[in-house]
């Protein structure tokens, strides 16, 4: 028996004439990666990456500009402010204006006002909120989430309704010109960073909390060891913007403090611009603005792998 032996059999794929390509409806050659397919796909992906850190740069460059321009004004003489066209690089550079601050006001004390205030109500404050979240979201309490609403209420008070009562209270009490006003009603946490960690806690599994109530720890004992090492991104974004909002708040230390000693350092820079602005002085307001931002800056530089990892965890769960 003779065995017919395939055309096709023996042929390196490789080297197969074109005839043996599939063809197209209009008679050309169907090569992959040409036109169409993954290869199409990735560069589309390339290009949009492409254009979306264009627009990401630009974005970045616009919003830091003015804080560019504040360490450019501060370094300036008072001539080189109303340099036209505007001098974004300093000639020369007034490194002095950074020592005529410490003398020109009482700046220090304003930093260190500032510094008790927000450091002592964000810190104690995040604790209390941690575990009023806490409770609110995996605790069975009779009547949760009627409390939880109650709550919620108080975000429709405006504060200036209340800014009256506060002050004849504070002011019986013998607690104006004090930081205890500032400080005090902060202390029993924040309402905004209690309704995030609460959402924020609602996505873990009951099971986790269950398990270790059977091996024996406490309330307590599962809140430090299995519960706030999960929210603790979710937390360092909470305090960062907690804390930006006591240390630049304005309203609240204008109506309690009255000596400088006392005064925080948005006070502090406020009497300069007040001082300073009328002798044309605006490198020395530009210096003690920049050095109000630095405690900001550097509390967003210690938590911002919290921060990112908190929106990562946000969009998984999302």
């Amino acid at each position: 028996m003779t065995t017919v032996e395939s055309p096709s059999q023996g042929l390196d794929p490789i080297k197969a004439p074109s005839s043996k390509l599939p063809k197209l409806g209009t008679g050309k050659l169907l090569i992959p990666g040409k036109g169409f397919g993954p290869a199409s796909s990735q560069g589309k992906q390339r290009l949009g990456n492409i254009i979306v850190g264009f627009v990401l740069s630009l974005g970045g460059i616009i919003m830091v500009g003015p804080l560019l321009w504040t360490l450019s004004t501060s370094l300036k003489t008072r001539e080189g402010v109303f340099a036209l066209p505007p001098q974004w690089i300093p000639d020369p550079f007034v490194w002095e204006n950074y020592v005529r601050i410490w003398t020109a006001g009482p700046l220090l004390s304003g930093i260190t006002n500032s510094l008790i205030v927000a450091f002592s109500v964000t810190i104690v404050g995040t604790v209390f909120s941690s575990l009023a979240a806490y409770a609110f979201a995996k605790l069975r309490i009779p009547f949760r989430n009627g409390f939880f609403l109650i709550l919620l209420s108080g975000l429709m008070i405006p504060y200036p309704t209340l800014m009256i009562p506060q002050f004849v209270m504070f002011s019986e009490w013998g607690w104006v010109n004090t930081l205890l006003p500032l400080i005090v009603p902060g202390l029993f946490g924040n309402i905004m960073m209690i309704f995030f960690l609460r959402q924020y806690l609602s996505s873990v599994p009951d099971s986790m909390l269950e398990a270790a109530k059977i091996d024996g720890a406490g309330y307590l004992q599962t809140f430090g060891r299995m519960v706030l090492p999960l929210i603790r991104p979710a937390i360092a974004a909470q305090f960062i913007l907690w804390f930006m909002a006591i240390w630049n708040d304005y309203l609240a230390p204008i109506i309690y403090l009255n000596s400088p000693e006392k005064q925080t350092l948005q006070l502090v820079i406020a009497s300069f611009n007040a001082q300073y602005a009328i002798q044309t002085d605006y490198p020395l307001i530009m210096a003690a603005s920049f050095v109000a931002l630095i405690p900001v800056l550097l509390i967003f530089l210690i938590f911002q792998r919290q921060i990112i990892e908190s929106i990562a965890l946000t969009g998984s769960k999302g």
